[in-house]
This record gives structure tokens, sequence and C-alpha cells, in this order.
């Protein structure tokens, strides 16, 4: 039954959309980064997948569909997914770069430890989410930690007829971010405290296999779901090698030039310019000079964590020289990928700033790069031909966002739509088009 589905859905021609995860609505209370209070409840979930031929998506890594809801969809024995959406959960305002922990097969997440008013702003201290510590005698290796989304979803890529073991982003197919893609008020939501301008989108791929193997097998199910950041011991020729891959989050960063005009204002009221190494001293603010002028349209740096930041770190959320003008605590993301991982490398780095390079394709994937259209369009992530892939899924609200003040969770409600295309042309890119309409959406 199973194989007829598949060669029915490999009909559909030309689907637009890959992949239209939608109608995400985060219940928010009262908890931003710099109160207490945990209320941010997730009181819906569903995730909507439309394919083109050859892609088909699974949450047990046995069901390949080519459309599924990821929350009311059964995952496999075992899954440490986590919805946040029973009594008393709920999503806590973190802060990552992306980064994985490749013993754990988990990213790193940071969250508030302590935040202090300070002359010129806040003085941040910030401990990692336990994550990769936390052993569960059920089965899972890892559980997550509190505060955020977090599950595994199984793409099969059926595009090509070889399968390429080497971790190797030349072997692979572009990905683009659906237009469509947005986070905006819930109808039902309260307009103008700018909570979903903090929301981040963070995809990671574990590991792949051989899309040739069959997975109604349960030995294979069990190899496809347990993938990690680790290739397996088979030689590369065996055809259940695991090629472990672990690479940092391809984040989405939405709402990149909208800011609601109260997150300005409270950033103007508690930010001064930064002069000095004392974070908690008067003297190191120049009282009477405010931060850099922002405006509600323009993109602005955010500098996320990429440690633990202690007190002996003299860490303000408003540094960066694009806020209070202190750049001692900030690096580009391009530098810190390139340091070392020690002492005097990573070690010493505090604040990161993911700001896109267009070099390395690193850093934040904004709603401005999304919406470029034609040739110029650029790639969101990629995925291996003929591939079984196991993604990790982490949506969380970034705390180091300039839209993350004491007021934004009033916001109570946003709506979070997203997807992906292997299209990298739209109709709408050749005016002079006069054939028949492509189909978005399959029949």
């Amino acid at each position: 039954m199973k194989n007829r589905k598949l060669k029915k859905s490999k009909k559909i021609k030309n689907l637009v959309s890959i992949c239209a995860l939608c109608a995400i609505l985060l219940s928010v209370s009262t908890y931003a980064w710099f109160i207490g209070m945990k209320t941010v409840n997730v009181t819906e979930f569903d995730i909507n997948i439309a394919t083109t031929e050859g892609l088909y998506l699974s949450m047990d890594g046995a069901d390949w569909r080519y459309t599924l809801d990821a929350k009311n969809t059964p995952a496999y024995t075992n899954h440490a997914n986590q919805w946040l959406d029973g009594t008393n959960e709920g999503l806590i305002p973190m802060s990552s770069i992306g980064e994985m922990d490749e013993a754990s097969s988990r990213m790193k997440l940071y969250e508030k430890g302590s935040l202090t008013a300070v002359t010129g702003g806040y003085r941040l201290l910030a401990s990692r989410v336990d994550n990769n510590v936390t052993q569960n005698a059920g089965g899972i290796e890892y559980e997550e930690g509190n505060g955020y989304i977090a599950f595994d979803l199984f793409v099969k890529n059926l595009s090509g007829e070889a399968y390429y073991p080497e971790d190797n982003v030349l072997n692979e197919e572009a990905i683009y971010l659906n237009t469509n893609s947005a986070v905006t008020v819930a109808l039902d939501g309260e307009g103008n405290a700018g909570i979903e301008n903090s929301v981040r989108v963070g995809f990671v791929q574990l590991g792949r296999v051989s899309a040739a193997l069959d997975t109604d097998d349960e030995d294979i199910q069990d190899l496809v779901t347990s993938m990690t950041c680790a290739d397996s011991e088979d030689d590369v020729n065996n055809p259940q090698h695991v090629t472990g891959i672990c690479r940092n989050a391809a984040i989405w960063e939405p709402n990149d030039t909208k800011h609601v005009q109260n997150a300005l204002n409270w950033y103007k009221e508690s930010c001064l310019e930064r002069t000095g190494a004392d974070v908690n001293a008067a003297g190191s603010y120049s009282e009477g000079t405010s931060c850099a002028t922002l405006n509600t349209t323009t993109a602005y740096p955010t500098y996320a964590i990429s440690r633990e930041i202690v007190i002996a770190d003299n860490v303000n959320v408003y540094d960066g020289l694009a806020y209070n003008k202190y750049a001692a605590n900030t690096k580009t993301l391009v530098e810190y990928n390139a340091a070392s991982a020690g002492v005097g490398g990573k070690a010493d780095m505090k604040l990161i700033d993911m700001t896109y390079d267009a070099t390395t394709r690193t850093g934040y994937f904004t709603d401005t790069m999304k919406n470029v259209a034609g040739k110029d369009r650029p790639q969101f992530m990629t995925l291996a031909p003929n591939s079984i892939t196991k993604l990790r899924v982490y949506i969380w609200i970034e705390g180091q966002d300039i839209d993350n003040y004491d007021f934004a969770s009033l916001g109570q409600k946003i709506t979070i739509n997203f997807g992906f295309t292997k299209e990298r042309y739209n109709q709408s890119d050749f005016p002079d088009y006069d054939g028949p309409d492509v189909p978005t959406t399959n029949e």
C-alpha cells in the first residue's frame, strides 16, 4: 500500500512548496528576557507539509508522506520531542548561535541566569540549558531542557540516483525558504507589543543514510531514528553506513526589518553609550549620551550568546557597535567560526553578531533574504540527493533580540507559518511567461 502511495505521489509535478509548516500558535502571557515569570504556553502547533516529486517527510522514520501534521503524527519510540503544551510548561527566552554539541547531538542554548539594572542598561549573566548531560533511563539518551520547542523530522529525498556518503555540501541540493513564511500576531493576540519579532527557528541536520534502505524493516527504522552527529563504524561502502553531519543550525530570523516603537522607546530609555570595562560602574557610561538611534523599519544585528556569561565577563545586554557602541564583548560569526576552541579563541568570545555573511553563508537567514527574487535568491540550506536525513527543529524566543523587552509578551499570541521549496524561481519572476499556471498544492 505504501509503495502504491509513493508511486502515486511521484506523479505530482511542479509543486512550488516543499514544506509548509503553519498555524503555530504561541500563547504568550507575561515573560520576556528581563523579567522572571514563565508563562508562555503553546496552545497549538500544526505542521502541514506538501512536497515536490521525490521528497517525503516522516515523524517516525517509517511512515513516509508528502503531507503531515507533525505534532499530531505518531513519532518513533523513545523520541525526545517537546511541544511545551502541558500544564505549567512554556517558552522562556533563550539565546543561541546555533552551535551543536557533538557528544549529545543537541543544539547549545543559553538562558538568563541573572539580569541586573545598571546605569546604562542591564548586566547579563547566562547559563547553558541542561540538554547535554541529562540522561533518561527510558531510552532517550539526552533530554532537552525547558523553555523551547524541539522535534525530529525525517526527510527522504529521491531526486537523484546516486547516494554520496561524504559529508560535503557540494554534493547536495539547494533548499529555499518559502516566501509565504511569516511570523505575525495571532488574530486573538494583542498588536503593537513586538513579541513576534524575536522568534527564531533553527534546523539542524544530525545525520543521513541512503534512501535505498527499506525503512519498513524495523532494524532499518531503528537505524534511521537513532542517527546522531557521529558516523557509524561501518565502512562508507556499507549500504547501512550512517553519515554523521552535526552542522550548526540554519536559523531563520523573521521580521528583521520590523520593530514596534514601544520596543525602541524601552531601548532608548534604558541604554547609554558605554565607554568603560566595568559593567557595574556608573563611570563606564556617558551620562546624557544615548545609544545609537534606531527606527522601526531597519534591520539591526542580534548579538547572541555563544557561551556561559559570568560576573567577570562584564557583559551588558546592549553591548555592540549597533547599540551602546561598546565592541569589546562582541565578535562576528566569521571570526568565531575561524577561532580555535580553547582559551584565546572561542572560549574568550561572549556575544556573536549573527548578521549573515554571503561569502561563508553563515548567520541568520532573514525575511529580507527570503523575499529576494530571481537569480539572486539565496539558498537556506542543502540536502543530499537519494538520502534520508534526520533533522532536529528548534523554535525559541531570542532574548538578545532588540525587540525582546519587558512588555513584548503582552502580545499574548503569535502565529508562525514557514516552509521550503526547491524552486529558485517563482512564476512571477518571468513577466513574459504565457504558459499554464504552476500549481502550488497537490491535487
